[in-house]
């Protein structure tokens, strides 16, 4: 198996800066032949990737992992298969690389063209989703970029073998050795030094809660973008139709509650809320979720009173991550708009409703990557969006905001042609 590891961050850093320079001349062909080795890979050894994850897995229930961590931690051969299957779909989207976002000529009979290229280096800093390790190379291959990898110690056993099984077949295909570089996963120390590689690595982007994001901020000298915390809302309004607005509120919380897009809270407007939230509550009680409501909320479900617990201010500015719910109600569009945007972390909102009015007020007033009307907060993924993977979501407006795909991954440069202009 290739080797993926160095004696040093410097060490695996610098590996990745001299092969970016080859992997950004490189053809879509070459590319491509080494995302569908990594794909094949992957399958061959699903025994081998369950072993290592078993591994984590165990060490996880030891350390008392929560449910909805062990969920995002553990993989099947189901999840692998997924897996493959999302990198053989960024095999078959365009290449980015060498794209003309623009072109014109000037009177001067300059041509001038905007042309999309790989940024170079990036470092990704993910917490305990394994599958991160095989999405986030795959996107840097095809996008050109040389990848830095630095998962957590609860996962230490996957990342290994998948990136191993990942360089040695990009390797096998012609990317330059040293394109995929994984770290240990260890010591704060590692990841101040990541951190602070200027001039050798590019953009860092973190992929967990807003301790690791607190953590860079505290020491980053390198630019980064937050792919953080996902505090979600479902807002279902007056007019909405309410067995459809059921199914999207069961569907956002409970599909996969450990997962950034899951709904964290739920808002009703007055006027559905006595239909609405007896019945709705109780389906996700009985699946095992906590409510922490508000005094409105318990007044239209009080044959549930026992199984409501008291919201707290906190509650609404939480990312549970888990079977754990708030709900409140209010009385106008805006009310809730106006909550969204003070509790919200700008990641994934949505609205039920029949009203154009409501859904384009909601959609222009909430400050969010991701604004959705009558669909479930779920979908914010790149292979739901047709981007193959991501390497995660953007909650920031700058330089990219939602999913992390391939274009993301790129910067610009111009390129200028004459006959022999000189400036007068």
């Amino acid at each position: 198996m290739a080797t993926v590891t160095s004696h040093s961050v410097s060490g695996i850093c610098a590996a990745a800066r001299q092969a970016a320079r080859g992997l950004a001349q490189l053809d879509s062909a070459t590319k491509d032949a080494a995302l569908e080795g990594i794909a094949t890979a992957l399958l061959s050894s699903i025994p081998e990737i369950l072993e290592a994850n078993e591994r984590d897995l165990e060490a996880g229930r030891r350390a008392g992992l929560s449910s909805a961590l062990l969920d995002r931690l553990s993989l099947d051969e189901g999840r692998v298969a997924a897996t493959a299957d999302g990198v053989r779909d960024i095999a078959a989207l365009p290449d980015p690389v060498g794209e003309v976002i623009d072109g014109f000529r000037r009177p001067n009979g300059l041509d001038v063209r905007k042309v999309r290229v790989p940024l170079g280096v990036i470092a990704v800093v993910y917490e305990a989703r394994p599958n991160v390790t095989i999405d986030a190379a795959a996107l840097c291959l095809k996008s050109g970029n040389g990848i830095v990898l630095r998962g957590s110690s609860s996962a230490a056993h996957s990342n290994a073998v998948l990136a191993g099984l990942a360089a040695e077949a990009a390797t096998a295909a012609g990317v330059p050795e040293g394109a995929i570089g994984l770290l240990g996963g260890g010591e704060r120390e590692e990841l101040a030094e990541l951190a602070t590689q200027n001039g050798v690595v590019d953009l860092i982007i973190p992929r967990g809660g807003e301790g690791l994001k607190d953590a860079l901020e505290a020491v980053a000298t390198v630019p980064v973008i937050y792919a953080a915390s996902g505090n979600c809302h479902v807002y279902v309004d007056a007019s909405a139709d309410v067995d459809a607005a059921r199914a999207i509120v069961l569907n956002a919380k409970l599909q996969r509650p450990g997962v950034c897009n899951s709904a964290e809270t739920l808002l009703v407007h007055s006027a559905v809320a006595s239909e609405l939230l007896g019945p709705t509550l109780r389906a996700l009680a009985d699946a095992g979720v906590e409510l922490r409501v508000d005094e409105r909320t318990r007044e239209h479900a009080a044959e549930l009173d026992g199984s409501l617990r008291q919201a707290e201010d906190a509650d609404w500015a939480t990312e549970f991550l888990d079977l754990t719910l708030a709900v409140k109600v209010v009385d106008t569009v805006g009310e809730a708009i106006e909550h969204v945007n003070r509790y919200g972390s700008g990641h994934s909102e949505a609205i039920v409703t029949r009203d154009t009015g409501a859904a384009r007020a909601f959609q222009l007033g909430v400050d969010a990557a991701c604004v959705y009307v009558n669909a479930s907060t779920r979908f914010t993924d790149g292979g739901e969006f047709g981007m193959g993977a991501e390497i995660g979501n953007s909650t920031q407006k700058l330089h990219a905001r939602g999913p992390i795909g391939l274009r993301e991954l790129c910067t610009f440069k111009y390129l200028v042609e004459g006959d022999g202009q000189v400036r007068p």
